[in-house]
């Protein structure tokens, strides 16, 4: 991946034909492609958030979490069906008290709260799968997924600290 110098009033901009960056002050942003493997360099971008403010170890390992189990299921469940090309928006915006992290996609309807509900308690879920909503509903401070004005889908992750 081709790293970049960002001025600070810079907008999205192609750095290859998977990924595009954009960072402004507080808020960056990354395009990727519906592949898994694009996990380590989702984790390598949003290393740079957490240089202006250090935030506590143990919550930013949570944000980390979040981040990718957010982005593991979208690729997983709400792209299954759609061709790697299909872009994936995430945007990180940070405060001096919270984390916030969208995640656009591009599927199906998804009822997040009714599948908390249905889903087993973490000490009752013995399945090799199925567990991650369950973790990011215990993390995060606030979590929802809805549909935008441009019918796409944002998966909302909020995290205080």
């Amino acid at each position: 991946m081709k790293i970049l110098k960002l001025n600070k009033l810079t907008s999205a901009y192609d750095i290859s034909s998977t990924f595009n960056r954009c960072k402004v002050d507080n808020k960056i942003c990354l395009k990727v492609n519906t592949d898994l493997n694009a996990s380590s360099d989702i984790l390598s971008w949003f290393e740079q958030i957490n240089q202006t403010l250090i935030i506590n170890q143990q919550i930013w390992w949570q944000c980390q979490t979040l981040l990718i189990e957010g982005f593991a299921n979208i690729v997983e469940h709400a792209h299954k069906n759609l061709p790697r090309e299909t872009p994936i928006e995430i945007e990180v915006r940070l405060s001096n008290q919270q984390i916030e992290i969208r995640i656009f996609s591009h599927g199906e309807a998804f009822d997040l709260q009714k599948e908390l509900r249905e889903i087993s308690e973490l000490e009752d879920n013995k399945r090799e799968r199925g567990r991650g909503l369950k973790i990011m509903s215990a993390i995060a401070d606030k979590l929802s997924y809805e549909q935008t004005d441009d019918h796409r889908y944002c998966l909302f992750i909020k995290k205080f600290y």
